[in-house]
């Protein structure tokens, strides 16, 4: 991925705000998976005008134009992430609320062989792991 997530905001026209600015430039930045108000206490950290109403709004406008991807982990809290990142499956820490990336060929591999067997081939997956840490002894 080369390009921003507020020059892709402007290829698809999106009227682009001081505030969005922002918005968009701590979204490009973190490496985690926000929610809205992780991504408030972000943003209003550098524009004490910023209002939640703005982030849900321009969270809401992101995502419709294919942006960003919206993720819910069953915990009631819609995060966020750039819908350009390359492509990783998810765990999710189930004492913690911890959201891991990772990429596995072997899963990959087995999901292509699944679609192929059924008749398919796989344009995309979304693939979702809930755990919680095994004992150490």
């Amino acid at each position: 991925m080369t390009d921003t997530i507020i020059s892709r905001c402007e290829a698809k026209g999106l009227r682009m705000t001081g505030q969005r600015r922002i918005i968009a430039t701590v979204l490009q930045e973190s490496d985690d998976h926000p929610d809205v108000e992780e991504l408030y206490a972000r943003a209003s950290a550098l524009d004490a005008g910023i209002s939640i109403a703005t982030v849900y709004r321009t969270v809401k406008l992101f995502e419709e134009a294919g942006i960003l991807d919206k993720l819910e982990f069953g915990d009631g809290r819609a995060r966020y992430e750039d819908a350009e990142r390359e492509h990783h499956d998810h765990l999710i820490d189930m004492n913690s609320g911890q959201v891991i990336e990772f990429v596995d060929e072997e899963i990959e591999a087995l999901q292509e062989r699944i679609a192929e067997k059924l008749g398919y081939k796989l344009k995309g997956h979304r693939l979702e792991l809930y755990g919680v840490p095994l004992k150490k002894e």
